[in-house]
């Protein structure tokens, strides 16, 4: 009986990206210690992606993209066009080193605006508390009218 007020949340998850496969081809995990932190420094984000497991099918033989942690990832991150494109290139057999060293760049260059961003807020402590004080006086603004009617709402009457 509070659907006017509260709206019940419906996740959102794209079809390609519900679970990625990590570095040893299990769902990506902390908990599998398996996990490609994309905030990683460059030379770190490179050495994990260069030890994703493959199989041992040689270049020039095609590769299936069924069953492959490279393609999945690259899928997560790249346009369908993109996407074709790797499928040809896994067609004709691409080498797997060559295929990590293509998703790193790939992912490196997809990444790197936020990577500087993140980066910059870490060396900037006082102008992220800063940005979170202005937030939270914008957020009480917005609620604390909102409280009223959520309170009516619930059934609870005002503090005061």
């Amino acid at each position: 009986h509070y659907g006017d007020t509260f709206v019940l949340p419906e996740a959102v998850i794209g079809e390609n990206t519900a679970v990625l496969k990590g570095l040893d081809g299990r769902k990506m995990s902390k908990s599998y210690n398996n996990t490609i932190p994309l905030f990683a420094p460059e030379k770190r984000l490179r050495k994990l992606i260069m030890k994703i497991k493959t199989n041992s099918l040689e270049p020039g033989e095609p590769k299936d993209t069924g069953d492959s942690t490279l393609y999945d990832i690259y899928k997560a991150f790249a346009s369908a066009g993109e996407t074709m494109a790797i499928e040809q290139r896994y067609a004709e057999g691409i080498a797997w080193g060559e295929m990590k060293q293509q998703l790193f760049e790939y992912i490196n260059e997809k990444i790197k605006p936020a990577r500087e961003e993140y980066e910059r807020l870490l060396a900037d402590p006082a102008a992220v508390e800063a940005e979170l004080v202005k937030g939270a006086e914008r957020a009480r603004e917005i609620a604390v009218p909102y409280l009223a009617e959520i309170r009516h709402a619930v059934g609870i009457r005002a503090l005061a």
